[in-house]
């Protein structure tokens, strides 16, 4: 494992919103605990809604605290945030961390600076999410959106020009990156924490673990669980938490959001853990296999690298109840040893992602200080502020 070069460098963390706590905060958590001198910015925060995780920090925040958003209102200053991104001020560090699921990587830091983007997603309803979110539109408000998120594009595809390398959750990730921004990522997966989860006895519900947004399909799961008369533990919050309790039947309980022990005891004691969502990584899949329980998932993005047919869970292939109902029918979550998801859940240690980012981070001060930059195929663009284009 390699060490950061030189003896004193200003370390600055960034972070798209802290609001709440995700699979996206949690890997920043983790970060935040490899660099616990290092200065934390963000668009906005929320001590309460981040159950004080971050309240031993000083965590500098843009122009938009002053509104104070929550979880539940922040979304609609989202053509802001880019703006607020470049107005941090990150002058006087040496060595800038994002992590980023949507502007975080756009910071403007010093031209002798270094900086690192641990990318969770390039910001979904712009690239891989735009058409489905522009379908859910219609008329004026779909060409307007249209507009932003054109606009919101080129912002940032030169944002990501500006970084000096990324890590990427998954190789599916890996490939937007590519894809989107045309920049190599090096693969460096989340950090899952392990210990917090042992086998328990195992009961007669199946578990849904994930924030309630549209686009992680949890109606497909409630619908199939409606089905097959089969009890299905939802646990999460979110916007579309209140169109899915009309949707469930008797079998399907709703646990709102829950403690972290109450979430390891869950998972523990659950037949199976149910992700209908193309999930980037997805670590609540790897966190149900530290518990010694398997996965039924839908077979896209970052669970195709963390769960291994049939040991571990099992896979369908669209996104629909009729095919969800089918596998749960067809696997048997008993017959899987929980010694095996345990150890398959072993590869996601923290020690692993600190080890991944220590050494991405070593080679790109090193590269920085011979005088070379990350090969990227053109001319580093200049460090200008782009974001009033967001708003012509």
């Amino acid at each position: 494992m390699k060490r950061l070069p030189g003896p004193s460098r200003r370390i600055a963390l960034v972070h798209d919103f802290l609001l709440d706590v995700r699979g996206a905060e949690r890997v920043f958590m983790a970060l935040c605990d490899m660099f616990p001198e290092a200065d934390l910015f963000t668009a906005v925060y929320d001590e309460r809604g981040t159950e004080g995780r971050f309240a031993h920090r000083a965590v500098h925040t843009s122009f938009l605290q002053r509104l104070r958003p929550t979880a539940a209102t922040f979304r609609p200053l989202l053509p802001l945030y880019p703006y607020a991104m470049e107005m941090l001020d990150l002058g006087g560090y040496d060595l800038v961390v994002s992590s980023s699921s949507a502007w975080a990587h756009g910071v403007i830091v010093d031209e002798g600076a270094v900086h690192v983007s641990y990318c969770h997603n390039p910001f979904r309803y712009a690239w891989n999410g735009r058409e489905a979110t522009l379908s859910e539109r219609r008329g004026p408000t779909r060409a307007v959106l249209g507009m932003v998120l054109k606009r919101w594009r080129q912002w940032d595809w030169i944002a990501a020009q500006r970084v000096d390398r990324y890590m990427a959750n998954s190789a599916t990730t890996r490939r937007r990156v590519s894809h989107y921004f045309n920049r190599e990522a090096t693969l460096v997966y989340p950090p899952v924490e392990i210990d917090r989860f042992k086998p328990a006895p195992v009961g007669d519900y199946y578990m849904v673990l994930s924030e309630l947004m549209h686009h992680k399909r949890i109606g497909v799961a409630v619908e199939a669980f409606n089905r097959l008369h089969l009890p299905l533990i939802v646990v999460g919050d979110g916007p579309d938490a209140r169109r899915l309790r009309r949707l469930a039947g008797p079998t399907v309980h709703f646990a709102g959001r829950v403690s972290d022990a109450e979430a390891a005891r869950l998972l523990a004691g659950a037949r199976a853990l149910v992700v209908p969502a193309t999930e980037e990584f997805g670590i609540a899949a790897v966190e149900a296999q530290a518990a010694g329980r398997p996965v039924i998932a839908l077979a896209e993005g970052g669970v195709r690298e963390t769960v291994l047919e049939p040991r571990t869970g099992t896979f369908f292939h669209r996104p629909r109840p009729d095919d969800l109902v089918e596998a749960v029918r067809r696997f048997d979550p008993l017959e899987v040893d929980p010694a095996a998801c345990m150890h398959n859940a072993a590869r996601f240690d923290v020690r692993h992602f600190r080890e991944g980012v220590l050494n991405v981070l070593a080679g790109a001060c090193e590269r920085r200080e011979a005088g070379q930059h990350a090969p990227r195929g053109h001319r580093r663009p200049p460090r200008r502020r782009l974001a009033p284009r967001l708003r012509s």
